[in-house]
C-alpha cells in the first residue's frame, strides 16, 4: 500500500514484510513541518491521550509540548523503552484504549522483547502508536552509531513484523495517516509504528520548567573538576551524549588534540550500560583505577546494572554519577532523578558507600574521598542543566577511540604496534617462563 502526497516525494507507506524493498527505501521530504499542538490535537481526536516514553531529539518538540499539555496521569516519561511498553500494555488491559509510546530508534533494542513476546498480535494482541525518531536516516549526515541504526531501521520494524508508517509533515495527510493507523490497531489489536524523520515537528520550547536548577555548576564545569583530580594511572568511561563531548573538550584543553584520546572510553551510543563496560575493564585491569562517568538518565535506564557492581564489584571500580535531573540535551524533560536518591539505591544495591557534592570545594573533597576508599563506590555530582552551543565532538572514530585506549592500558606490556589499514594493531610481548 503506498499513497502519494500532494505531488511530493514524501510517501506515507503502510508496510508489511512482503512488500517490495523499492517502497521500504527512505523517501526525501519537504520542507514544511507540523506543529507538535496539532499531532497532539489529531491524536486526541482518534482517541489517543496518553503518552509514555523515552525523549529523543527529533521527536524533542513533540514531547516538550506533551510535557507542557497533557495531564499528569496521562504522560509518563520511562524509565526505558521497554518499560513505557509494559505501563502501555498495561493501560490498554485497564482501560481498553490506545496510548502512544514514543522513542527514539536507538531504543528498539529495549522494546523487542515487550513487543515481540507481549504485545505482538501472536501473544497478546495489545496495541500501542510506537512513534520512533529516525536517528541516521539512510541519505541524512549523523555520528556513527546513529548511521548504522538508521540503516537497519525499517529491517527491525519488518523482523518484528510490525506495520508501520512515515510521519507525513503536513496537517491533513497526518490526521489521514493517524486515522488510517488507529483503524488498523482497532481492527488487528497490534502495534503500529510511526517513524519521524528529521524536522517534520516545527520548534516548541518547553513553557514549564518540570526541573529547576538548584545547584551551582553545570556539568562540564563538574567533568572538569572530576578529571582532573583523578590520579594518573585512571581509565575513564564516559557515558553518551553530552558528557563525553564535554569530557573531550577538557582533554583537548590538557593534551591538545593529538593527545586527547587515549585515557578515556567515549560512549557515543548504548545508553544505561557506561557503568557495566566500567566493571568489566575494572576486572580486566586490576592495576588500573577505573572510574565510570554517568549521568542520571543513563544510570536509571538499567539501574540493575547497579546491583551487579554492588554486589561483583571490585575495588578499582569508581562510578561518578553527573545529575542533573533532566533529559537535558533533548529538551530538558524530567529523569526524576531529583525525586529519590541515586547514592541510597546505590548502597542498598552493595555499593561499600556513596556521597553526594554539588559545589566545587565539595567535589574536590569528594574526588578525594573517591580516589582514596576502596570500590565499588558512587559519587553523585548533583548540576544544573545546560551545555554550550558550540561544543565540539571527537576527532578520532569510535574504532581508534577503543585502539587507542587499547594501545595505553597495555603500554607497559606490549613490544610494539602496527599501523594496518589506518587503525593501531598492538603486538604483546610473550611472557617469560
Amino acid at each position: 500500500y503506498q499513497r502519494r502526497v500532494r505531488g511530493t516525494d514524501l510517501d506515507i507507506l503502510m508496510l508489511s514484510r512482503a512488500l517490495p524493498a523499492t517502497l521500504r527505501s527512505p523517501m526525501a521530504r519537504s520542507n514544511s513541518t507540523i506543529a507538535p499542538a496539532s499531532l497532539y490535537n489529531i491524536l486526541n481526536k482518534n482517541g489517543i491521550d496518553t503518552f509514555y516514553g523515552v525523549p529523543d531529539s527529533l521527536l524533542k518538540d513533540f514531547c516538550s509540548y506533551i510535557t507542557d499539555n497533557a495531564p499528569a496521569q496521562q504522560h509518563i516519561i520511562a524509565a526505558n523503552e521497554g518499560t513505557a511498553c509494559g505501563l502501555a500494555s498495561g493501560y490498554h488491559l485497564g482501560s481498553g484504549k490506545i496510548p502512544v509510546v514514543y522513542l527514539q530508534n536507538s531504543g528498539l533494542g529495549n522494546v523487542l522483547n515487550p513487543v515481540m513476546s507481549l504485545m505482538h498480535e501472536r501473544v497478546y494482541s495489545i496495541p500501542m502508536l510506537m512513534m520512533v525518531g529516525w536517528r541516521g536516516e539512510p541519505g541524512k549526515k549523523d555520528e556513527p552509531q546513529h548511521t548504522f541504526m538508521g540503516e537497519c531501521m525499517e529491517d527491525i520494524m519488518n523482523s518484528m513484523r510490525m506495520k508501520y508508517a512515515v510521519l507525513p509533515d503536513n496537517d491533513a495527510d497526518a490526521e489521514l495517516c493517524i486515522a488510517e493507523a488507529v483503524k488498523y490497531m482497532n481492527q488487528e489489536k497490534a502495534p503500529f509504528g510511526l517513524l519521524v524523520q528529521k524536522g517534520v515537528f516545527s520548534k516548541y520550547k518547553l513553557e514549564t520548567d518540570p526541573c529547576p536548577d538548584r545547584y551551582p555548576l553545570q556539568r562540564e564545569e563538574a567533568i572538569k573538576l572530576v578529571a582532573s583530580a583523578l590520579p594518573g594511572n585512571s581509565m575513564c568511561i564516559s557515558t553518551t551524549g553530552m558528557p563525553s563531548r564535554e569530557l573531550y573538550e577538557h582533554r583537548v584543553e590538557q593534551y591538545g588534540v593529538d593527545g586527547a584520546t587515549g585515557r578515556d572510553f567515549m560512549c557515543v551510543g548504548n545508553m544505561g550500560h557506561c557503568s557495566s563496560i566500567a566493571l568489566g575493564l575494572a576486572f580486566a585491569q586490576p592495576n588500573k583505577n577505573v572510574v565510570c562517568v554517568d549521568g542520571d538518565g543513563s544510570v536509571i535506564m538499567h539501574m540493575g546494572s547497579l546491583v551487579t557492581a554492588g554486589t561483583r564489584g571490585v575495588s578499582n571500580f569508581k562510578h561518578v554519577v553527573l545529575n542533573n535531573g533532566a533529559h537535558d540535551s533533548v529538551g530538558g524533560q524530567p529523569s526524576y532523578a531529583f525525586d529519590f536518591s541515586i547514592p541510597e539505591v546505590a548502597t542498598a544495591a552493595g555499593y561499600k558507600e556513596a556521597r553526594s557534592v554539588s559545589t566545587p570545594e565539595e567535589i574536590a573533597a569528594g574526588m578525594e574521598w573517591l580516589n582514596s576508599t576502596e570500590g565499588p563506590v558512587m559519587l553523585e555530582v548533583r548540576i544544573r542543566k545546560g551545555a554550550r552551543s558550540d561544543l565540539g565532538r571527537p576527532k578520532s572514530s569510535p574504532i581508534e577511540n577503543k585502539d587507542c585506549l587499547l594501545y595505553t592500558s597495555d603500554a607497559a606490556d606490549e613490544e610494539d604496534s602496527v599501523d594496518l589499514g589506518g587503525r593501531r594493531i598492538i603486538k604483546k610481548k610473550k611472557k617469560k617462563k
